[in-house]
């Protein structure tokens, strides 16, 4: 049988989240999170919208499934994000004990791989290169096109 709430359909959720952030100018990343099969948070960055520098698409689907469970703890859940989270979206992460990550586009730059898995919350599942394609794509035509306006 064909499991059709898989890891690919839920980040192709993500990627709809990330387009949503690429129309209104803001880098394009996406996240939602699943628990029980069901999404329970929706995200994308909002940085330049709120002026905020933490307003990451992680933080923000963090803050959003906390409230709907009315939990800090996140221990059920599986975070599905276009992009591998950052140190700080790691350090959040970590402290919301999420059962799962999985990331699609890799950040060799600016990821939390660089320091290692070990950033998470050592129960943490970490699954990556989920429509890695689709995500870096996404990206990679956002700054693009940025670097156009400015020439």
């Amino acid at each position: 049988m064909i499991e059709v709430y898989n890891d690919e359909y839920f980040m192709k959720q993500a990627i709809v989240e990330a387009q949503k952030a690429m129309e209104i100018g803001e880098i394009p990343v996406g996240a939602v999170i699943v628990c029980n099969k069901q999404i329970i948070a929706r995200a994308h960055n909002q940085t330049e919208l709120l002026t905020d520098v933490t307003a990451h698409a992680e933080i923000l689907a963090i803050t959003s499934a906390s409230n709907h469970l009315g939990n800090k703890y996140l221990q059920n859940c599986t975070l599905y994000v276009t992009l591998e989270p950052c140190i700080m979206c790691s350090g959040a992460l970590r402290w919301s004990q999420l059962s799962k990550v999985v990331y699609g586009a890799s950040d060799d730059k600016n990821g939390f791989m660089r320091y290692g898995k070990e950033l998470l919350h050592p129960q943490t599942k970490l699954e990556y290169g989920v429509r890695h394609d689709e995500c870096s794509t996404l990206l990679k035509q956002f700054f693009e096109a940025r670097r156009k306006l400015k020439t």
